[in-house]
């Protein structure tokens, strides 16, 4: 058979048309996208009683929302008001959450639930924040609102594991026995808001509420309190700050009676470079001190001839023992502690003569530091703090809008303006009982970064 140019032509056309076809047909095969992700939190659609509802006299109430959800850590989030003797019982449904109250209802009484960040949708855990609802018992629905911020004092910063707690027809002594009649939880940034409160003086407080008992019965906890009663109305915008009056007891820290384990005693000289010219070398032993001599403990030049002026201290501990000297930029010294001048408890002396060569640290070890403060109040006799972590490690008074200091230790550091209202060189606690409320902190936002051999600058702004 003969084929022509056209035959040739038609089979060529049809080959890709075919193509064509099934690349068509095969494109459209696959799996569904599943489409954009859900990042919409649950809506609530329905509560019976219907929200802001009078005359409430059933203890039950239903919320209905308009998908699957989920509801997790309800004992740190559920906040009742007013605050019940009996939580109300919880029960979660798919879609809904049942609540029935177990304490009686108070008359003329506008009860507020606030589920915190407690309900999230079940698949992508969106979370409905700040769920609350609210009703009356009486022909009113309370509607005033008293919001503020809670502070340490001691720090300046948040603490969101304090609560907030409001007493209505107390005395100052009701904080101690009672339970409050309304609390709140306290937001990361220090704030705090109460809602649906009646027209009514309050008195507030903030407290860490370790034992759960919601009084404050402890010096060691975490407090707060206002001079004066405060009315929702009119005082908005309150500040409260914290403290505790003591600091617990730290027995771990106590010196021990025990004989130590050890049968030697050990001695560690803390240099983590030269000796830094403004603070005493520092010896740490490895179990507390029972007799230290400090003839025997001493700072010689390179030929060994005994330095005269140091003093010899020990910390509360009787594990560390302070060398203070008047240094000088870039000496070459020997630390020398003979065995027998240190016993502890047991009667254990160090293994030999412990002997260490060091320097001091030379002038261009340090930085030049100045700071200009602007909103400065001098009359509050301000400190200021250099602080690492939750340690000063320096303090100076302030006198003037400018403070400098030519051989600074470089590092990182926080910086904070105590007002020393008693004028003791230290943050000193409030007093609940004679009414003294503590010395406020201030800590700067912006870490100080101080470098060698450099001139650093600063302008504060409070």
């Amino acid at each position: 058979m003969k084929f022509t140019p056209l035959f040739f032509l038609f089979i060529t056309l049809g080959f890709f048309m075919t193509a064509s076809v099934f690349s068509g047909g095969c494109a459209q095969v696959g799996m569904p996208t599943g489409g954009p992700k859900d990042t919409i939190a649950p809506k609530l659609i329905r509560a019976t009683p219907a929200y802001g509802s009078r005359n409430v006299s059933s203890p039950g109430i239903t919320l209905e929302f308009n998908e699957y959800i989920d509801v997790q850590d309800l004992q740190n989030n559920l906040v009742v008001s007013p605050l019940q003797k009996k939580m109300p019982t919880i029960i979660i449904n798919t879609r809904s959450i049942s609540i029935k109250f177990r304490d009686t209802l108070l008359p003329n009484t506008t009860y507020t639930i606030n589920f915190g960040n407690a309900v999230k949708d079940i698949n992508e855990g969106n979370v409905y924040k700040d769920l609350s609802y609210a009703f009356s018992t009486g022909n009113t629905l309370d509607s005033l609102t008293l919001s503020g911020t809670v502070l340490q004092a001691e720090t300046g910063t948040a603490d969101s594991t304090l609560i907030v707690m409001l007493y209505r027809n107390a005395v100052d002594s009701t904080v101690k026995t009672m339970r409050p009649n309304y609390i709140a939880k306290i937001n990361g940034d220090g704030s705090f808001r109460f809602d649906h409160l009646p027209p009514a003086p309050f008195k507030i407080y903030a407290l860490k509420d370790a034992d759960g008992g919601k009084t404050y019965n402890s010096l060691t906890e975490t407090f707060a309190f206002a001079n004066a009663d405060v009315h929702p109305e009119t005082d908005n915008g309150i500040t409260l700050y914290a403290y505790a009056e003591e600091k617990p007891s730290d027995k771990k820290n106590a010196p021990s009676l025990k004989p130590a384990a050890e049968k030697k005693l050990r001695a560690n000289v803390n240099f983590t470079g030269p000796q830094d010219l403004f603070q005493p070398l520092e010896v740490d032993f490895s179990g507390p001190l029972k007799f230290a001599d400090s003839n025997r403990i001493y700072i010689t030049d390179t030929l060994f001839n005994k330095i005269t002026g140091t003093h010899f201290s020990m910390d509360s501990t009787a594990k560390k023992i302070f060398l203070n000297y008047p240094w000088k930029p870039d000496m070459r010294l020997i630390f020398l502690m003979e065995k027998d001048a240190v016993k502890d408890s047991a009667g254990n002396m160090l293994a030999k003569n412990d002997t260490v060569r060091f320097t001091t640290k030379r002038m261009e070890d340090y930085g030049k530091l100045v700071l200009r403060f602007t909103g400065l109040d001098l009359q509050k006799h301000p400190v200021l703090e250099f602080v690492s972590g939750n340690q000063i490690l320096f303090s100076y008074p302030l006198t003037g809008d400018e403070w400098h200091n030519d051989m600074f230790l470089p590092g990182q550091y926080d910086i904070r303006i105590l007002y020393d209202a008693d004028q003791n060189g230290k943050w000193t606690p409030g007093d609940y009982s004679k009414k003294l409320q503590p010395e406020l902190n201030i800590t700067l936002p912006q870490k100080l970064s101080v470098r060698a051999d450099w001139d650093n600058e600063r302008e504060i702004s409070l």
